[in-house]
């Protein structure tokens, strides 16, 4: 009986290590996704010395090591599982944590999942390369080096001695878990040493080492680095212009933790028996309430967030349908970046003409406390995607020098050369990605591109890229608002290409200008001679039509159905009685919310980003 009450704890917390498995590949996929997307790993040495070159180098590299195992995400939540199954197992020798208190360890596990699971849009601007492995990686060091540190005898000073090589040796390679694992190991030398005077040559020598060891190895190795980076090296930052503390609670969690579990460490075994089965019983289900709890309300829930995600996945693949089989899920107000990546969609499927306005219209700002711009979201995709080749790669150099490198990053630069015809250029970002392990493939695939204009015009992704280059790209300023540079510079082209043409098209609609829309009108239905204009053309043409009078309505194929929207449209705005706008536009919508009439009239509020 005491055998089988023995095994519950250890079965509750590999039951929990499974379940957060199962949880994140199968909700989060797309996350771990986006995740090893902007990681990059190289196997190279030169990759390995430059992350060696600041403190916390291996940690880092470690981290962007496992990271790139998200590409398959069972694997690499797997990885990321059986890391926190060491680190309980580790912490629990470290500590001699009685085993019917085992499910103590499931707080720290927790806060690390928190941690990497609550990020939402920081996954963009996070500089904490390996960022998903990092922390626990660097807590199981200092977890393993303060048992280590335990298991050494007392005798000639050795622990003190180990105090000292183990800051000199932990600190470059960990950072800040190396300098914690020193507190660590002054904490509960005073639980292990019974002279007063052991204990206090052991804590003044932890002290000298956390503020001497990082400023010694800035005066001769680390030069390189800011001094304010040298006692934080290894732990992440969230600051825009401001800092947003909030996001570090789960990191102060975890140093408290680790500062309590070591002073309560006890020498001597404790009694391991269950004398009060039902008050452990209870007390180990409010654990686990208190645990699931706290890990469901920190979760980033935000579906416009993880809708983003599945669209740029499914984009990556040119699976244009799976887009806006996305789109067609959608329940909340979209963001501008949905609606963007939608119209791409559309575009790509022939259909925007007839459906644009077929799908909720929305400017949801992304759900976060500091200002999200959709140039990092999907600007570079986007970019990309309407041939604004000279922007994508602006923003992927720029991003890269700020954020650091990324696979996604490289990835667009070497789309970039490749449709620009600079092989030279494309060879450099493809000969760099085929030193990934995920990645290689899919350079080797492109590498056969290169210089050879007739595949590439050819291929399913550059095809259609290639149609959207038929003008002078040029590089003036976007002010980091995309939507609104893309279509303003689309009216301005001029073009015999269909395809094209009909983007000019598509933003002379955003524009909402009657004077605009005229020329880009007609010039679509001279390239499409014969054909049927699409319903959200003629929409717009019959209402500007109405609207002053200066083109023969007569003489463009209008659809009787279009006439009598707008009718029907125009009436129901009579019987609105001067009702406000904002009731208006929820009254109309059902009806008449998938019309050019319904976007000029009453959407006319959607904020940029």
């Amino acid at each position: 009986m005491l055998t089988r009450i023995k095994l519950i704890p250890s079965l509750i917390v590999v039951a929990a290590l499974i379940g957060i498995a199962v949880i994140l590949t199968v909700f989060e996929s797309e996350y771990l996704w986006k995740v090893q997307e902007l990681n990059l790993f190289l196997d190279t040495k030169a990759f390995f010395w430059q992350q060696m070159v600041v403190p916390a180098g291996m940690l880092t590299w470690l981290g962007t090591f496992f990271t790139q195992f998200f590409y398959i995400p069972w694997l690499g939540t797997v990885m990321l599982c059986a890391w926190w199954a060491l680190f309980v197992w580790v912490s629990a020798r470290a500590f001699r944590i009685p085993w019917k208190w085992l499910t103590v360890l499931l707080i720290p596990v927790a806060l690390l999942l928190i941690s990497d699971v609550f990020l939402g849009y920081w996954l963009y601007y996070i500089k904490l390369r390996g960022y998903f492995f990092v922390a626990t990686i660097g807590m199981t060091a200092a977890v393993s080096m303060v048992w280590l540190y335990r298991l050494i005898t007392s005798k000639y000073s050795l622990r003190t001695v180990f105090i000292v090589l183990a800051t000199v040796c932990a600190y470059p390679l960990l950072g800040v878990y190396g300098l914690l694992a020193t507190v660590l190991m002054a904490v509960i030398s005073w639980r292990l040493n019974k002279k007063l005077v052991s204990k206090g040559i052991d804590t003044v020598v932890a002290i000298l080492c956390i503020v001497a060891v990082p400023l010694l190895y800035y005066r001769y190795v680390f030069y390189q680095t800011n001094i304010d980076y040298l006692l934080r090296a290894g732990w992440p930052e969230f600051s825009f212009g401001k800092e947003y503390s909030l996001y570090y609670i789960p990191f102060y969690l975890l140093l408290i933790w680790a500062v309590v579990a070591t002073a309560c460490y006890a020498p001597r075994n404790r009694c391991a028996e269950v004398r009060r089965p039902i008050l452990w019983g209870t007390l180990q289900c409010l654990l686990l309430a208190a645990v699931v709890y706290a890990t469901y309300t920190f979760w980033y829930k935000d579906g416009n967030f993880h809708k983003e995600l599945r669209m740029q996945q499914a984009m990556e693949q040119c699976n244009w349908e799976g887009v806006l089989a996305e789109e067609k899920l959608q329940d909340d107000e979209p963001t501008r970046a949905i609606v963007m990546l939608r119209n791409l969609a559309l575009s790509r499927l022939g259909r925007q003409g007839d459906e644009m306005y077929h799908y909720r219209v929305g400017s949801k700002k992304p759900t976060a406390p500091f200002p999200v711009k959709m140039i990092q979201v999907a600007g570079k995709s986007i970019y990309y995607n309407y041939g604004q080749i000279n922007f994508c790669y602006r923003w992927c150099l720029e991003d890269g020098v700020e954020y650091g490198w990324r696979t996604e990053y490289l990835k667009y630069l070497a789309k970039c050369a490749l449709v620009n015809g600079e092989n030279q250029t494309a060879r450099k970002y493809l000969e760099i990605l085929k030193h990934t392990l995920f990645h290689r493939g899919w350079a080797e695939q492109q590498e056969k591109l290169v210089g050879n204009p007739d595949e590439l015009r050819k291929d399913k992704d550059y095809a259609p890229v290639l149609h959207m280059m038929g003008y002078q790209d040029q590089l003036t300023s976007d002010r980091a608002i995309l939507e609104q540079y893309l279509y303003t510079e689309m009216v301005r082209i001029e073009t015999n290409d269909p395809i094209l043409q009909e983007q000019t098209l598509i933003g002379a609609l955003w524009s909402k200008d009657i004077m605009t829309f005229w020329p880009r009108f007609f010039k679509y239905m001279e390239l499409h001679p014969g054909q049927r204009i699409p319903t959200h053309y003629q929409e717009a043409a019959y209402l500007y039509e109405s609207l002053e009078h200066h083109v023969d309505i007569n003489a463009i194929p209008i659809d009787d159905v279009v006439k009598q929207t707008y009718a029907n449209f125009m009436t129901r705005v009579q019987q609105s009685g001067g009702a406000p706008e904002s009731i208006l536009k929820e009254r109309m919508y059902p009806e008449f919310g998938h019309t050019f009439y319904y976007e000029y009239f009453l959407n006319r509020d959607q904020e940029l980003y």
